[in-house]
């Protein structure tokens, strides 16, 4: 499935996406446009997210959207994901990349050299943040954005920004190929808020 790597890349959040209503909420960010779903949880089993995955995998297929499992590859593979993310302290990028065939991504926080790294054994794209305080992981260490712009011009794989993007800040990550949503997305009217923080991207973008 050809999903450009661009755009509003939706994560899931135990508190904010439910399980229950993870499906209908995944619905709804993709009616606004957003072009990645991914199931991050630290807590569960494989066989407990199972299910789950599974129904979001079709989902995003049927829809055009790529979806991706954070740090499970085992998973990844049986819910037949269209791609990895992959963290510091996850598997190494060389031996997932021996075992799945789908987009794999890396994420080099304000690290350069890492994602030069990472470019060079194989992944597809690399995450780079927290670019601003975030609510979900309030102890994360903002970056210096000037970090986006000098990777757009050294590295040929796209780049995405994470941590803390909202309505109001989304502007100042225009160097960005694809920008990671959590609570800005997934609190109020979902479908109205990816349209909204989608068009500000394109919007600065396109400047």
């Amino acid at each position: 499935m050809g999903v450009a790597l661009k755009g509003l890349y939706a994560i899931s959040d135990l508190k904010l996406t439910p399980y229950p209503d993870l499906l209908k909420l995944a619905a709804r960010a993709i009616e606004g446009g957003v072009s990645f779903l991914q199931l991050r949880d630290k807590e569960h089993s494989d066989q407990e997210l199972l299910g789950l995955a599974k129904a979001l995998s079709d989902l995003c297929t049927k829809k055009g959207v790529g979806f991706v499992i954070n740090d499970r590859l085992c998973l990844a593979l049986e819910c037949n994901a269209w791609g990895l993310h992959l963290g510091e302290e996850d598997m190494p990028l060389s031996e997932a990349r021996a075992r799945f065939s789908g987009v794999i991504g890396v994420s080099c926080y304000g690290d350069l050299e890492r994602a030069k790294q990472a470019q060079a054994q194989g992944a597809d794209y690399v995450a780079f943040g927290a670019c601003f305080k975030s609510p979900s992981k309030p102890n994360a260490p903002c970056i210096d954005l000037e970090v986006l712009a000098r990777a757009k011009a050294c590295l040929k794989i796209p780049v995405c920004a994470i941590g803390g993007v909202n309505a109001q800040n989304i502007a100042q990550l225009k160097h960005a190929d694809m920008v990671a949503l959590i609570s800005a997305l997934w609190q109020g009217d979902v479908r109205a808020n990816a349209q909204n923080l989608l068009r500000k991207l394109l919007n600065a973008q396109s400047h």
